[in-house]
């Protein structure tokens, strides 16, 4: 199978998978809002939720960040067969580069999205780069999670979720977060992490137990 195919078969396979789910979503008028006055924000989710998270975006001028290091380009490529734009850089390769790019976007109101524990982790710490990016800007971050009733978890150091089909999803967006004059950015990094967590916790909890459908994205 050729380089250029293998992207656009997982792409099918993530849009297969996520059809058979039966959604719910969770505080979809939060994102909404800003998509109505045309601000833009800050998404984050872990890395572990990612593959289903590009299914709760409902707006037109998303911006992903993404890995430049070679595990990054498969990743990079299906969310491109989203129609997403990419930025690419981490914290230990283009990282001060890719910065200076989404506080360009920030200011010019494009959505961005993080996965702010990756691309090696820790699993689930929030590195400062997103507090620092919100600080700039004055760009709202909005947490968002998914969690689904029966799902697979692997062993990776994200221990990654696979959502099993036919079985129960859940997108939940949180309450978003701003930096406050004088805050300091390790005690903002630490709201966004602990924001995350708690947005994670209500997902894992709600996908466990019984829900009507309300339908997809928002």
């Amino acid at each position: 199978m050729s380089c250029g195919l293998v992207p656009a078969v997982v792409h099918l396979v993530v849009r297969l998978l996520y059809s058979t789910l039966r959604i719910r979503v969770i505080g979809r008028e939060i994102p909404r809002s800003f998509h109505e006055r045309k601000e833009g924000t800050i998404f984050v989710f872990w890395h572990s939720r990612l593959l289903m998270c590009p299914f709760a975006y409902r707006g037109t001028n998303l911006h992903v960040l993404i890995s430049s290091h070679g595990d990054g380009e498969l990743i990079a490529d299906v969310m491109e067969g989203f129609g997403f734009r990419l930025v690419r850089g981490s914290s230990s390769k283009g990282g001060t580069e890719a910065l200076r790019e989404m506080v360009r976007l920030g200011r010019k109101n494009a959505d961005i999205a993080i996965t702010p524990d990756g691309p090696r982790g820790p699993a689930e710490v929030v590195k400062s780069g997103v507090a620092h990016l919100a600080r700039i800007t004055g760009r709202a971050v909005l947490p968002l999670s998914f969690a689904s009733s029966r799902s697979r978890r692997f062993d990776s150091w994200d221990r990654f979720l696979l959502p099993y089909p036919f079985s129960r999803g859940v997108f939940v967006w949180g309450e978003p977060l701003y930096y406050r004059e004088g805050e300091a950015t390790e005690a903002f990094r630490l709201r966004i992490e602990e924001a995350l967590r708690d947005t994670t916790a209500r997902a894992d909890e709600c996908a466990s137990s019984k829900f009507k459908v309300h339908g997809s994205g928002y």
